[in-house]
């Protein structure tokens, strides 16, 4: 049940969508009562929402879309603070120009995201779901999943070579793997542990290939056929960044046809995705936008997004501002 209005000489911090916390919001009112906030829990429309909105002093938000037509019914909000750590369904543009600052959560779940996407290669290059399968349809033996490459002669590329790529970097050269690097933000060049290369070259010369990039125009639809296309015949794709990154169709297509091996999908670009569209789709792995997930990352997200919230209305600079466009 939505709260009633606290009075007007306290802070209005109004959450649009909770989709983490069942319910739960106890570390954000202790944190947000250090600065005298009360939280406030948007319900019903949109409309109903932006209403409930328009007179916070800061926002905590998760998948609610802020663009510039909801941003300009924000009258005196100083913060937006996502819960998460993609941004791309707010206008950080609009709410610069309203001034208003857009925080998010960058690393909360770095180590389950990274541990998820290893989880989801190994699979796909063991092919352990196919053996799973027919080993309950009572067959038995390897020859039926060859070929399967020994760990230290495959090539994985990494689209994306922030926290979560550079982490799951290391654990993949400490099973013998090399690693090839792409970064759309940060270019070629040095990163890290490696020098990155073009994506072209990385399509081509990778048996695996797993995405790690943000959500922009630049990337979106970063995977299609074309791209598919360029890929070793019978390589595998992973995906647990953002849906839209990939055109769901052509990896389905791609399936189809054989030329990738095998896919593993956690994200989506409309969610939850329709199962209709993955029946029949062979060696395909899909899971519910679970790479984030433990219950201490989502722990420590709440922390971190009230903590922005509470620095913000404090008059001080915020941990974790969205990088500039």
């Amino acid at each position: 049940m939505t709260m009633p209005s606290p009075s007007s000489s306290r802070l209005r911090v109004v959450l649009t969508d909770a989709a983490f916390s069942r319910g739960n919001f106890d570390i954000e009112r202790e944190l947000l009562a250090t600065i005298g906030a009360d939280l406030v829990i948007a319900e019903g429309s949109r409309d109903a929402i932006l209403d409930t909105a328009a007179d916070a002093d800061a926002l905590l938000t998760t998948f609610f879309v802020l663009d510039a037509e909801a941003i300009s019914c924000l009258r005196r909000c100083r913060v937006i603070s996502r819960y998460g750590v993609g941004f791309d369904q707010i206008d950080t543009r609009a709410a610069a120009d309203s001034g208003i600052v857009v925080t998010y959560c960058p690393d909360y779940c770095t180590e389950e995201v990274a541990a998820h996407a290893l989880a989801l290669l190994l699979m796909l290059l063991r092919r352990i779901p196919q053996g799973d399968t027919f080993v309950r349809q009572g067959e038995w033996g390897a020859p039926r999943l060859r070929p399967i490459q020994r760990l230290s002669e495959v090539t994985v590329g990494i689209v994306g070579y922030g926290r979560i790529g550079r982490r799951l970097a290391t654990s993949l050269r400490e099973l013998g793997v090399t690693v090839v690097i792409n970064d759309p933000i940060r270019g070629r060049g040095e990163n890290g542990l490696a020098a990155a290369i073009s994506l072209d070259e990385l399509l081509s010369t990778s048996d695996a290939v797993s995405l790690h990039a943000p959500l922009n125009e630049a990337t979106r639809g970063l995977i299609g056929a074309p791209q598919i296309a360029s890929m070793r015949e019978g390589s595998y794709l992973v995906n647990t960044a953002r849906g839209a990154l990939v055109v769901l169709e052509d990896v389905l297509a791609a399936l189809q046809s054989g030329q990738l091996r095998g896919a593993a999908l956690d994200v989506f670009p409309v969610e939850p995705p329709d199962p209709s569209a993955f029946r029949g789709v062979p060696n395909l792995i899909v899971t519910p936008h679970l790479a984030y997930y433990s219950e201490a990352s989502v722990q420590e997200m709440k922390s971190t997004a009230a903590r922005q919230v509470v620095q913000v209305l404090s008059g001080r600079a915020p941990d974790h501002p969205v990088p500039r466009s």
